[in-house]
């Protein structure tokens, strides 16, 4: 990533607005919901706001904000948001058409929850810009999502106007899709903030992908956990688990195989039949580790691309974590399902891993610290087998696994209270099949690959040449 030349010191909150203020060619309105005025109040602060700011406006009453945007069923949502934009820039681009030759016009918006006075609700929001970067072009959106880690409402509002004035000035004086989004957070002590979803889009941006963007969000420390969909569209966690009943499978997934597979099948199938699961509101998640994916310290941005390439082309909603040990992957999904039936799929490995105690040697209450957010939560994990590398005619299952000593009292209670079962139904015949052999056989060009992934995956690994394959492409006979 190239900073341009104009970062090497960097702007101020208040020079950033005074900037956009005395650029002529950039012009737009500015409607903020539920935290005060605190993105305009940076503009007019600066000073000749009135060469940038065409309106502001607020609708804190819902039948007000009804009436301007129509209605919706929550106020704090991506709906009401695109409903802003899409009326603000609206009425821009039709009382302002005589400005339209020399003019970049903009519509920026937010929808935000401040904490409460009891500190019993978390702040957070929506925020977004409608832009164009060419007079007379078509506009492009760029949408996220802001939780306010703030403790007081009046330091959250302050923070949120910074943000804002990040964004707007972001799309205008910086090129780079990744210099906008670490961008966000100038000015701003870390940890204040939290942006757990970016969306850019148009036009202008037709070759960002959102998926990687996502994987930057998690990389840069803008948030700890990032989501997107099968349709390759960024999700806003607590949003998209909103009531689920989530299930997640871990994993590397380089690249799926029959056992990847097999492990999401019947780990799913054993978590139907619990009883306090609703079949109708399952969400599954591929979960990938930010550890996963570095080697050397570096993320392969192109190997990740075709990891989940594969993954949504199989139909899953992928999860981007910085949470390498599972209780914190778990204690981060009961932000949003807490009273829900969760489920992790884990292959017998990892179960030896969290019975580990060296995991947790920076834990004060050491494993039974880490086991407390793992197992006190409403969560089953389903343990998938695996040969075992001494004898590998021996399986090796939840049954077969022996902790330390002082340990089997806990597995014990851990066995006995359901929080941990044998996924029965597991295809034992394909245990010998190692990701990495196949990878390097893919890499190498050898043959025979084919037999231990899914069909769909080896069509799309040779048709997009993922994974490094090299060989030729195949024509699909399939009608």
């Amino acid at each position: 990533m190239t900073y341009s030349s104009l970062e090497f010191k960097k702007l101020t909150t208040k020079e950033k607005a005074l900037k956009l203020n005395m650029d002529e060619s950039i012009y737009g309105t500015m409607a903020e919901i539920g935290a005060g005025q605190e993105v305009a109040s940076n503009f007019f602060k600066a000073g000749a706001a009135s060469g940038t700011v065409a309106k502001t406006m607020s609708a804190y009453d819902m039948a007000f904000s009804d009436a301007i945007y129509g209605p919706c069923e929550r106020y704090v949502a991506e709906e009401r948001l695109m409903s802003m934009l899409d009326r603000e820039y609206s009425l821009l681009n039709k009382r302002l058409a005589f400005k339209a030759k020399k003019t970049r016009f903009f519509a920026f918006a937010d929808t935000i929850q401040t904490v409460n006075f009891k500190r019993t609700i978390q702040g957070h929001g929506w925020m977004g810009l409608r832009f164009q970067l060419h007079p007379m072009s078509q506009t492009n959106d760029l949408v996220i999502h802001v939780i306010m880690k703030d403790n007081d409402p009046v330091l959250q509002q302050q923070a949120l106007g910074m943000v804002g004035v990040n964004l707007i000035y972001g799309v205008h004086f910086h090129n780079d899709p990744e210099e906008i989004l670490i961008s966000l957070v100038d000015n701003m002590n870390l940890g204040r903030v939290e942006i757990d979803m970016f969306r850019l889009e148009g036009p202008d941006y037709h070759h960002v992908d959102n998926r990687l963007m996502s994987l930057k969000l998690v990389k840069n420390g803008l948030t700890q956990a990032a989501m997107f969909g099968p349709d390759r569209k960024a999700l806003q966690p607590s949003e998209a688990l909103y009531k689920k009943n989530v299930i997640t499978l871990r994993g590397r997934f380089r690249p799926v195989t029959l056992v990847s597979v097999d492990m999401l099948i019947s780990g799913l199938r054993h978590y139907k039949k619990e009883e306090d699961v609703d079949n109708d509101q399952i969400m599954v998640l591929s979960e990938l580790a930010l550890t996963d994916l570095t080697d050397g310290g570096t993320i392969d941005e192109n190997d990740f691309l075709d990891r989940v390439d594969v993954l949504c082309s199989l139909g899953q909603n992928v999860l981007i974590s910085n949470y390498q040990q599972h209780y914190k992957l778990v204690n981060y999904l009961c932000q949003f399902t807490r009273n829900k039936k969760k489920g992790l799929i884990i292959g017998i490995n990892n179960l030896e891993r969290i019975f580990d105690e060296s995991f947790y040697e920076d834990l004060g209450g050491g494993i039974l610290e880490s086991f407390g957010d793992l197992f006190g939560s409403n969560i089953k994990i389903y343990v998938y087998p695996a040969l075992s590398r001494k004898d590998p005619t021996q399986v090796l299952t939840v049954k077969t696994f022996k902790p330390k000593p002082h340990l089997q009292p806990l597995y014990d209670f851990l066995i006995k209270n359901n929080k941990l079962e044998d996924i029965e139904a597991a295809n034992t015949d394909n245990l010998q099949i190692i990701s990495d052999d196949v990878l390097t056989m893919i890499q190498k060009d050898e043959s025979g690959w084919e037999e231990y992934l899914p069909s769909k995956v080896s069509r799309d690994i040779k048709a997009n040449h993922l994974f490094g394959y090299k060989g030729k492409m195949e024509q699909d006979n399939e009608d």
